[in-house]
Parts: structure tokens; sequence; C-alpha cells
């Protein structure tokens, strides 16, 4: 397949520092490995709403994918494709779709995005799904033929180790500030253990729900802790390299996530993770011999998130032995070469079995 043409359909803003994501990092490093691995990629940005288009978004796809030869191989984010089945599903025959999966649309039982999203997958040629959960997922729900469906985590790449604190105080949260994240849910645990020693970041977008930003801000000047957490906006190269630097403890409350790469990276880096026992967190904080390098809690408990704090703020043998195994895992983690091989893969196997 050397120097095979591949179409890869992107969500416009992709490259948006002010609005980084798992999803646009993950389709920007694939790109590249792809290119350098030897395939001749052709990026196309669609605009729109996605993974809710309106008319112009849907016609632009239409266009993009009409522009394709017949037999070149279309590689396309899940949250355009999975929306998409009245402009994929009468391309299938003709083109080699592969979908690349981050999140399911259909995440949610009863959703009405299950029909279209089952449409689509159906249909392609392969699917290429960003961890073990999503995969189990769409198999359970839209019963797709194992082989069909292939997995690549997402990587990390080299980096130095966090030196850490003595004491273990500086929290950092990485993600958009938004409902499905659960600030709200950290700040109602950090609110509880507010008379041990911390400062807590935040890191992420401000501007994917701003109510629910607007309600944090509330939230943290009633517990009156608007000098110990930070809103800082989104952070990407070396201002993330200095956040996660700076950090002892990588807190991820959220209600679901499907890996989790915030995760790996402050692991690459090995810091310990606090995080809920959703999707796919245990795939990403792996099996190392040294043990669980972080604290799990369940989603939407603020008491027991406030107890694993305490925890990792008030034992300093704890504190050790997750650093220790944060330390262990970070050999063991992929890297985007090991993404890009597994893509790779899945795009020659559409392209065999569409003969």
């Amino acid at each position: 397949m050397s120097r095979a043409a591949l179409h890869f359909v992107l969500p416009a803003g992709v490259d948006d520092p002010a609005q980084p994501s798992g999803g646009n990092t993950y389709d920007r490093r694939v790109a590249a490995g792809l290119a350098a691995a030897g395939w001749t990629v052709h990026e196309h940005a669609v605009r729109g709403g996605w993974p809710d288009p309106d008319p112009a978004a849907l016609a632009e796809l239409t266009g993009v994918l009409a522009a394709v030869r017949s037999g070149e191989s279309v590689l396309i984010d899940g949250l355009i494709g999975c929306a998409a089945p009245e402009a994929l599903v009468p391309e299938a025959a003709r083109l080699r779709l592969v979908l690349l999966v981050h999140l399911p649309l259909g995440a949610v039982a009863g959703s009405p995005a299950r029909a279209g999203e089952a449409a689509v997958l159906s249909a392609a040629a392969a699917v290429v799904a960003t961890s073990g959960w999503t995969c189990e997922r769409l198999l359970e729900w839209y019963q797709l033929a194992p082989g069909r469906v292939h997995v690549a985590h997402p990587g990390v790449d080299p980096t130095d180790s966090a030196p850490g604190t003595a004491a273990g105080g500086e929290l950092l949260c990485v993600a958009a500030v938004a409902h499905h994240k659960g600030h709200d849910i950290l700040v109602d645990a950090l609110a509880a253990v507010r008379e041990l020693s911390w400062q807590c970041r935040l890191v992420g977008p401000l501007d994917r729900d701003p109510r629910f930003v607007d309600r944090l801000r509330a939230q943290v000047g009633a517990y009156r802790l608007g000098d110990r957490i930070e809103l800082a906006g989104p952070r990407t190269g070396a201002e993330l390299d200095r956040a996660y630097a700076g950090a002892d403890l990588l807190v991820l409350p959220s209600l679901g996530e499907t890996y989790g790469m915030v995760l790996a990276e402050a692991l690459a880096r090995g810091l310990p993770v606090l995080a809920t026992d959703v999707g796919g967190v245990r795939e990403a904080l792996g099996r190392p011999a040294a043990g669980l390098p972080g604290l799990l809690v369940p989603p939407d408990a603020p008491a027991a998130l406030a107890a694993a704090l305490r925890s990792w703020l008030t034992d300093a043998e704890l504190r050790g032995r997750l650093r220790w195994a944060a330390a262990a895992r970070r050999s063991t983690l992929p890297t985007w070469s090991d993404t890009v091989e597994r893509v790779g893969a899945a795009l020659v196997s559409a392209a065999t079995s569409a003969g």
C-alpha cells in the first residue's frame, strides 16, 4: 500500500489552539504519521456544528465524498461520519470507507443517533475504535463483524518525568470545562478537604458550555476557594507541558470517558492520577506489575472523590506507592507510532476486503 491515496475527512477547527481536544490531537497525529509511513494523505476539513450538522454542512460533506475517485480510501472522523448516514451510506459501495470512532454518538441508551450510526458503521469497510471499551460497545450495539472493528489506542510521546512536590498538593485537571467532565463534583470534593494544603488548576476550554462555567465560577465563589482553584483556560504545547510538570496529581472526575488521553499523558510523565471508574479509563491506567498508578472512584460521587483526595494529601506512603506505579506505567504506554501502525492496518484491511 506504499504511497496509496487516502482521503482524511476531519472537522474544521482541528488545529484551533483555542479548542484543544483529545480527538483533534489523535486525528492530527494519525494524519502526520500515515503521511510519514508513505500514504498520500489528502485532508478535507468539513465545516459545521458536528455532530449536529445543518444542511450546508451535509452538502459540503456530500461534495467532498463525490469528488473522491472510486476505489480510493476515505478515513473519516466519526464525529462527522456517524452523524451523516445520508451522505456516507450511498457512497459505501464506491469508496473504501473507514470510520474513526472516538466517542460513539449512540453512547446514551435510547439515543436517536443510534439508527444513523448503525447504518454508517454497517456500511463501512472497516471501523477504528480508539479504545477496547468503545470497540466492545460498537460490537454490542450494532452487531458488527468483530474482524471489521480495529482498536488503535491513543499514543503518547516520550517526555521527562514530572518532579512532584513532597506534600503532593499541586492538583491538575485537564478537560474542557463542561458538565460531563464533572468539574462541579471536583469543586464539591475540594471544599470537603479545604482544611488541607492544596492548589487546583483547571486547564481546558471555557466556551464549550458557558452556562456551566458561570455556575462553576459561582460555586467556587460560594465556597470562597477562588484563591485556590484556578480556571486557567486552554493550554497546548509548551504551556500544557509546564502544567503537567508542575503538578503532583492529575484529577479527572468525568461522568464518562472512552479512554482518557489526558490520563495517559499524565502517566507518560510519571504523574499519578485520580479518576472516575468509567468507560475505558482502566485501559489508560493499564495493569503494570507495580500496581494501579492511581486511584479510582465512582462517577458523580463527591464524597468518594473527597475521600480519595484526603488519602492522597495525608498519606505520604500512598503518594510514594502511586508515583512508583506511575513511573512503571510510562514504559508500557502505546506510542503514536503504535497508533499509526494499527490505523494503517485497518486501512489495508478495508482495501483488501473491498477486493
